[in-house]
Formats: C-alpha cells, sequence, structure tokens
C-alpha cells in the first residue's frame, strides 16, 4: 500500500475563492469531493486522509499562503514519511494556455512563488507537479490582476473538464507511476 502527499496550491480566504490561482485548492476538492473525504483543519494546511485502491492520499491544502507553501509540503512530507516521489504538487501555470495541463518529475520554478518556496524547503526542486494551464490572456503590467482574478463565464466549462481530469491524473500517478500518467495525459486538449 502506497502512500502519496498531494498539495493543492492556493491562498487562504474567500477573496481568494475560484481566482486563478486557487485551482490547487480546486483539485484538492474535487479530489476530496470525489472520495467523500472532509477536509479538517491541522498544523500548516487543511487536510483530509484519502483511501483510494489500497492507497492513502494524503490531500493537503496549505494555510500558510501561496508564498510559503513549502512549509506545510515539508511539514506533512515529513510527518507522514512520505518519499520525494510520491508527493504531488497541484499549480497555476501560466506559461501554459488554459487547453493544456502538464504533469513533470522536476524542473524550475518558472517564477511561480509556491514552487519557489517548496524547492527552498525541500532543498530540491526534483518533486513531482501537476501544472494546470490558466493562459495569459492579460495586458501587459497586469499579471497579478489576472492571477488573482475569477475565471470568466466562457472558461468555466474547461476549468471544470480540467478539475475532473486532475482528479483522474492523481489517481493514476498514485496506481501506475509519473511516467506512464505523463504518457497518458500530458498530451491531452481541452476545448474552449
Amino acid at each position: 500500500m502506497g502512500k502519496f502527499l498531494i498539495a493543492g496550491l492556493g491562498n487562504i480566504g474567500s477573496d481568494y475563492a475560484g481566482t486563478r490561482h486557487n485551482i490547487g485548492f480546486d483539485v484538492a476538492d474535487a479530489l476530496a469531493g470525489s472520495l467523500n473525504g472532509r477536509f479538517s483543519i491541522e498544523r500548516l494546511a487543511e487536510k483530509v486522509e484519502l483511501k483510494w485502491h489500497g492507497h492513502v492520499l494524503v490531500c493537503i491544502k496549505p494555510t500558510t499562503y501561496m508564498n510559503e507553501s513549502g512549509r506545510a509540503v515539508k511539514y506533512w512530507m515529513d510527518r507522514e514519511k512520505i518519499p520525494l516521489a510520491q508527493i504531488l504538487v497541484i499549480v497555476d501555470e501560466l506559461a501554459l494556455p488554459l487547453s493544456k495541463m502538464r504533469l513533470r518529475p522536476g524542473g524550475s520554478d518558472a517564477g511561480h512563488n509556491g514552487l519557489r518556496s517548496i524547492q527552498e524547503s525541500l532543498g530540491t526542486d526534483a518533486y513531482p507537479r501537476l501544472r494546470f494551464g490558466i493562459g495569459n490572456d492579460f495586458p501587459r503590467g497586469r499579471q497579478i490582476d489576472f492571477v488573482l482574478g475569477k475565471w470568466s463565464e466562457s472558461e468555466l466549462a474547461v476549468v471544470r473538464m480540467k478539475v475532473e481530469k486532475c482528479v483522474e491524473v492523481v489517481e493514476s500517478f498514485a496506481a501506475i507511476g509519473i511516467e506512464r500518467t505523463m504518457n497518458q495525459y500530458n498530451k491531452m486538449e481541452f476545448e474552449l
């Protein structure tokens, strides 16, 4: 039986709910909902332990705000004794269009403060992450407004479809590993 740490990144508080930057929280909520789990407030995160096909998915939503996500990920990884290869961080990604998502075994933080914090806390960038493309359709100098903005009506159908698919990716990651899951899901395109 494998144990996995699934960390959906976002910012706590109603001001951030439903924003592009909080898509990690939305995927974590969808995963918990699909397995009838309920989050409770724990140290540095909202946490739920989910059972899925003989695996344990320790799912967290850090309460540290995005820029300190690494504190929560490191704490729960150490506490639950989960190896680096069995964590999966779910995060928004400006460099990918809304029609795409990418599972990767590691890589740069690409300027994402949550990923930078995790890299600093873990001392490596070699941890799995699922990047949820949010696109970059904003005027110059308005990146923060875009990232912290809510999805448009025209985007919501694709967002919901991708969130459901991300739940499948998490389950596949736990069941068959990152390489086979990448081969199966990274080429997918979601129609706008």
